[in-house]
């Protein structure tokens, strides 16, 4: 009876070094609030399928319920975890990386090339997220009502609200779409980009959906901003007492040359001008024409393009390469 004791009282032990797994899912479901995740990083069903959640980041604990972010290629690697493998780590899966300004970046990389963002490389692809949140700026109130403690703002909560900028209204993608009704299809569609080059034929883009089945789509047009001249002062004769001259034309009409095809007609563009101090003049109103070019030996094809009507200048100049050059602080 004794040896039968012993062995009956060995199971219990070995039951015990069997890990038990934690269970991180309960149901029904019981979902806090919604959170209020940090910049860059997603809202998403947890693991469970029951509650929005803030993604778990690179280097963060993960599990069950807490998933790592998706849209950054992460995964939760479980590994470091064994034998239960119930805690993990969330990593990067093994991607591409991203090329910027002639700079190669890994997946999964940040990194900082401009002072104002922080960018994050995923599978080829860049993401900005500003590399701070400014103040309000110091402004002082109309209105002061009795004398304020020490530490005590001069406003009141709703004065707060109206110094907030609103200068972000005026970035393209803050921008209502213009709408128009056709056809039973409200027609929408983006800004069209600032052209890819500052001289020569370039290309711009926007988002629209004015086809035939009412879809967006992205579609380009070519853009001609200025001639490719080393000294175009010689070209553009400045009024006296101005110091810009908006447009100009040259002398004779010319066939236009794109990718080693020249267009069947010719055209007497209207380009935009320069300055004399360090403003640049770029396109304020334009409409778009279709152009048809011949290459040799090779057929024809055809090109929407951008015929410059008028411009303005302005002190606030971007390189059209740079793919911060529309970033601000809001």
């Amino acid at each position: 009876h004794s040896a039968q004791g012993g062995k009956s009282g060995a199971k219990p032990a070995e039951t015990s070094r069997i890990p038990q797994r934690k269970e991180f899912c309960h149901w029904p479901c019981r979902c806090p609030l919604v959170p209020t995740c940090a910049p860059g990083v997603s809202l998403v069903k947890d693991g469970c399928g029951c509650c929005k959640a803030c993604a778990r980041q690179s280097g963060e604990t993960c599990n069950e319920a807490d998933v790592c972010d998706p849209h950054k290629g992460l995964y939760c690697d479980y590994s470091e975890d064994k034998p239960r493998y119930e805690t993990g780590v969330c990593a990067y899966l093994v991607a591409v990386g991203c090329e910027l300004n002639g700079v190669y970046y890994l997946n999964g990389q940040t990194f900082q090339p401009n002072p104002l963002y922080k960018c994050l490389c995923v599978s080829g692809a860049i993401g900005c997220t500003p590399a701070f949140i400014p103040k309000l700026a110091a402004r002082p109130c109309t209105r002061l009502k009795g004398r304020k403690k020490p530490g005590q703002s001069n406003c009141d909560p709703g004065q707060h609200k109206q110094l907030q900028s609103t200068s972000y209204r005026l970035m393209s993608a803050y921008r209502n779409l213009p709408l128009v009704l056709k056809k039973k299809c409200l027609v929408q569609a983006t800004p069209w980009t600032p052209c890819s080059r500052t001289c020569g034929i370039g290309i711009s883009s926007r988002v629209t959906n004015e086809n035939s089945k009412c879809e967006m789509r992205k579609e380009k047009r070519l853009c001609f901003i200025q001639p490719c001249q080393t000294n175009i002062l010689k070209t553009i004769k400045i009024p006296k007492g101005k110091t810009c001259q908006p447009t100009f034309q040259l002398p004779t009409a010319e066939k236009l040359i794109f990718s080693g095809c020249s267009t069947t007609q010719s055209y007497k563009l209207t380009f935009c001008g320069v300055c004399l101090d360090k403003r640049c003049c770029i396109p304020s109103k334009s409409k778009t024409i279709t152009v048809q070019f011949e290459c040799p030996n090779e057929g024809s094809f055809k090109w929407k393009m951008m015929w410059v009507t008028s411009c303005v200048c302005q002190r606030i100049c971007s390189d059209p390469r740079d793919i911060f050059s529309e970033l601000k602080i809001l």
